[in-house]
């Protein structure tokens, strides 16, 4: 498979179900853009994470419905096979780059060092530096050769932050440590499946949780590496994340993963799809996987994040986080075949000149905080004249602005900044412009039942008495 995929997919792989950020209530208070912030963005969406391959809310919905694992599987890997893995143990990078590490067990710990020999390690915490010098075998601190391989007595486990089965291998790369737990592939499984999936779901769907994190390890280890797999590639959390129902769906699904063609597949996972999965080839660019292909995925409206939104965010806001010259006054989705956002398009202002900018969907999402790719953009943007001087009382004044895939839009005015009333509605999408003739300076602006953009002041220059 290549490389650029695998090395996205470990970052990529899952997301976690605890909520998002911007859990904005579907209906509420007013939400009131701040003065002088331009032009209001309103960003709804569905889906929680990448969307390629199998969606963790859609699984338990077809659990619900009646549907078995390999089901399940089936419908998220088209072309895939069930088959079994001859691999019993994997390497999970904990720790790297680290000037310190504190590892403690409730029982003596066994210890060899680089050159073979065994040492004893009393019970309770030890704190591990480059230099590895320790006190072992009941005598002074001495220096140990790398690596060092720290082993639990019988029956208990090590801690290193976590408690965690299997071994600890202690590494001095660059001057500086990486701790590597090496256990079992079952066990680690035990310490993924319901750090993935709540424990409460369907047997079905975390047995299906089961295989996929079992393939994902396995087909995204790297020939060569000091390790398999990092801790945060899927959320491995040891043994603070074990049940009972995520140990009987990784027993019941012992060594089984998915195959395509003969190879273990990339069997990429994520909370919520929103109801069509994303193609791997237009989340991560081609070419892509066969089975990672864009599919409808039918019972995954059980999500909490079917569907999102809307997110305000303002023009400042925009500008800011995208990198974006000038006043940001209006943007636009261009979607690819899987539904989300393949770049959007920016125009801001400066100086006079109009200014567009294209950011990529992916970066729009991480940059806001948005919790998938999939999402539209409605927009209330006003704009004054420019220049936009002092006028004399009853001057006419035009106002130009954008309107686009919001309901219900309209421009209301205020003479003390405190209370609005509607001037007239908005019927048609796109582009406007009208004329005011304010006898005081008054604020416009565009506003929905939900929210309100930031307003237009237009100053009017006092009466003069006549003498």
């Amino acid at each position: 498979m290549p490389r650029s995929l695998v090395a996205i997919a470990a970052i990529a792989a899952a997301v976690a179900l605890a909520p998002a950020p911007h859990a904005a209530p579907a209906s509420g208070p007013q939400y009131v853009a701040p003065g002088k912030s331009g032009a209001l963005f309103l960003l709804s969406g569905h889906g929680y994470g990448h969307g390629v391959g199998m969606g963790q809310w859609g699984a338990q919905g077809y659990a619900k419905q009646g549907y078995t694992y390999d089901q399940i599987l089936d419908a998220y890997y088209p072309g895939t096979t069930l088959g079994q893995t001859a691999t019993t143990s994997i390497r999970v990078l904990l720790a790297s780059g680290k000037k310190k590490l504190a590892i403690s067990s409730k029982k003596p710990i066994d210890v060899e060092d680089g050159d073979g020999i065994d040492h004893t390690l009393a019970a309770g915490p030890t704190t591990v530096t480059p230099a590895l010098k320790l006190a072992v075998d009941g005598g002074p601190a001495q220096a140990l050769a790398p690596p060092l391989t720290f082993s639990p007595a019988a029956g208990t486990s090590l801690t290193l932050g976590r408690k965690y089965r299997g071994r600890i291998v202690v590494d001095v790369p660059s001057k500086k440590l990486r701790a590597i737990n090496v256990l079992p592939l079952q066990q680690y499984l035990d310490g993924v499946v319901t750090a993935e999936m709540p424990s409460s779901w369907l047997p079905a769907a975390l047995q299906a949780q089961a295989v996929a994190a079992r393939s994902y390890a396995l087909a995204s280890r790297q020939a060569g590496a000091p390790y398999d797999v990092s801790a945060g590639g899927q959320a491995y959390l040891g043994v603070s994340a074990e049940t009972t129902a995520g140990r009987q769906a990784v027993g019941l699904t012992d060594g089984q993963v998915l195959l395509y063609n003969g190879s273990v597949a990339l069997t990429l996972f994520s909370s919520s799809t929103g109801g069509w999965t994303q193609s791997a080839a237009d989340a991560f660019g081609a070419p892509g996987r066969p089975y990672l292909v864009s599919v409808r995925d039918p019972y995954d409206s059980i999500s909490p994040w079917h569907s999102w939104g809307p997110v305000p965010v303002t023009g400042t806001t925009l500008a800011s986080a995208l990198g974006v010259v000038g006043r940001v006054v209006d943007a636009t989705a261009k979607h690819n075949a899987s539904h989300r956002v393949k770049t959007l398009k920016v125009t801001s202002l400066s100086q006079g000149e109009q200014l567009t900018d294209s950011v990529g969907g992916e970066a729009v999402r991480s940059m806001l905080g948005l919790r998938s790719t999939w999402f539209s953009v409605g927009v209330l943007s006003l704009q004054p004249p420019s220049p936009n001087p002092v006028v004399k009382p009853r001057t006419r004044v035009m106002l130009s602005g954008v309107v686009r895939g919001v309901r219900g839009a309209v421009v209301q005015k205020s003479t003390d900044g405190a209370t609005w009333t509607q001037l007239r509605s908005l019927t048609t999408a796109g582009a406007f412009q009208f004329s005011v003739k304010p006898k005081v300076t008054t604020q416009y602006r565009l506003a929905t039942p939900n929210d309100a953009a930031a307003p237009v002041r237009i100053r009017v220059r006092a009466a003069t008495l006549r003498q």
